[in-house]
């Protein structure tokens, strides 16, 4: 009976704020030298522009830049299907939600999503989380009845049970 409650707003957000710190901290192993290594490489571009004399444009996404860019994303991506889409496939549940005794179920079944349906749910919080724009899509199980999904819970048919 009570996996057929929503959870409560302040659990969910620990859960996600405890996967957020996980994710994050695997994706700035990656980014942390490979930004150093993209500002080395800009700042020797600009030399060899002040040296030559010239006015010279500088961009900052090259070849180079934009490599180490994507490699980050992809690391973003596939840790992101690793930690959040196959647990919650398999378990319901991703490190965050287990610490708060929360689970992912589907609206109808009151089962774990199949990794479709967690892979979905992952794509649809993360890539507008990533253009800015996941804060309405994620503030939107504030107003939701009955069920308080956010847009990912909507686009997999899940709802956050606790």
């Amino acid at each position: 009976q009570s996996a057929a409650r929503p959870a409560g707003l302040g659990k969910r957000l620990v859960a996600r704020l405890v996967d957020t710190v996980v994710l994050g901290a695997v994706t700035a192993g990656a980014a942390v030298p490979l930004g150093t290594k993209a500002a080395d490489h800009l700042n020797e571009k600009i030399d060899a522009a002040k040296l030559s004399g010239r006015t010279e444009t500088v961009w900052l996404l090259d070849g180079t830049t934009a490599v180490y860019l994507g490699i980050v994303l992809a690391v973003l991506l596939l840790f992101g299907v690793l930690y959040e889409a196959l647990p919650t496939a398999k378990w319901g549940r991703t490190l965050g939600k287990k610490l708060c005794g929360l689970q992912v179920r589907g609206i109808e079944s009151h089962e774990p999503p199949g990794f479709g349906g967690a892979l979905r749910r992952w794509l649809v919080y993360s890539v507008p989380g990533l253009l800015g724009i996941g804060i309405v899509g994620v503030a939107w199980c504030l107003f939701d009845r009955p069920w308080r999904q956010c847009w990912h819970d909507k686009a997999a048919h899940t709802f956050v049970a606790g």
